[in-house]
């Protein structure tokens, strides 16, 4: 099963009390690099966050926003110090009259000074409310986990369209074979001939070296590599988990073969399959670079 780096999911809930938004996006990376956008409420709960991030989507560029807010919330959310704010404020007033100096900015001041104003809210985590938040975080990545699937059945059959090119080329390749080495021994042949004349060589002696020359052009180990790797690829698309690297060193597999076929055929007709079968291979790992 192919699975795609691209994905999406998103999940939004407002019971009157509290309104909660959680989006879920992934993009290309070969590791999995995280933004994570964290309400203050929900800090230290981050690690367990990126725990649940990494078990779903394991590699990616992946951005999540975790948005929580209470509505119709109508307490005082803090409280104040009043005999310190007086004592502050007092104190700021003798300064000021030793110095001359207007008394406006003073209650600013005492207000603001150390333990005066106290928060109300409570510490920690509201773990009702983080239990609702964990749940519809999982939701959002399972959502962006099946678009990715999604798009990994486009990927895989794109994929494997690519590999029955290149196999249907490597068999236009097997049957101009035998042409060529028919070609290479007639044109050495001919050659020879030419140069030494027909009295001028030793036809055993000439025929051995036409083997050794034809055996530095052999290209049946490499045809029979190519279908082997792509028979392995094939293969690799359909189990279980997603192999995006195993995938990429199969891909760069199946290049070496067909660059050494290429290099060695040293025949224009094998060479043009060759062409397209390195055409194939791009769009290849063009497409693997998305895949997880």
């Amino acid at each position: 099963m192919i699975k795609s780096m691209t994905g999406f999911g998103q999940v939004s809930v407002n019971d009157g009390q509290t309104q909660m938004h959680i989006e879920v996006k992934s993009l290309n990376s070969k590791f999995l690099d995280l933004n994570l956008r964290l309400p203050k409420t929900f800090s230290e709960k981050e690690m367990e966050v990126r725990n649940m991030i990494s078990e779903t989507l394991e590699r990616g560029k992946v951005s999540v926003t975790i948005e929580y807010e209470r509505l119709a919330d109508n307490s005082i959310k803090h409280t104040y110090n009043e005999s310190l704010f007086v004592a502050y404020y007092n104190e700021l007033k003798k300064l000021a009259d030793r110095v001359v100096a207007p008394y406006e900015d003073l209650f600013q001041l005492a207000l603001t000074s150390p333990d005066v104003i106290k928060s109300n809210l409570s510490e920690g985590v509201n773990e009702e409310a983080w239990k609702q938040v964990k749940g519809l975080l999982q939701q959002a990545l399972e959502q962006c986990d099946k678009f990715r699937v999604d798009e990994g059945k486009v990927l895989g059959n794109m994929l494997k369209n690519c590999c029955i090119s290149i196999e249907q080329n490597l068999d236009s390749i097997k049957q101009l074979d035998p042409k060529r080495v028919d070609r290479i021994r007639e044109r050495l042949r001919n050659n020879v001939s030419s140069f030494l004349g027909e009295e001028g060589f030793d036809p055993n002696r000439l025929e051995q070296e036409i083997i050794f020359y034809i055996e530095k052009l052999d290209i049946n180990e490499e045809k029979v590599r190519l279908k082997s790797h792509l028979d392995y690829f094939i293969h690799a698309l359909k189990e279980p988990q997603s192999n995006g690297k195993k995938l990429g060193f199969i891909a760069q597999e199946i290049g070496r073969e067909i660059n050494t076929i290429g290099s060695k055929a040293n025949d224009a007709e094998i060479q043009k399959h060759v062409v397209l079968m390195k055409e194939e291979l791009e769009k290849i790992k063009e497409q693997l670079n998305n895949i997880v």
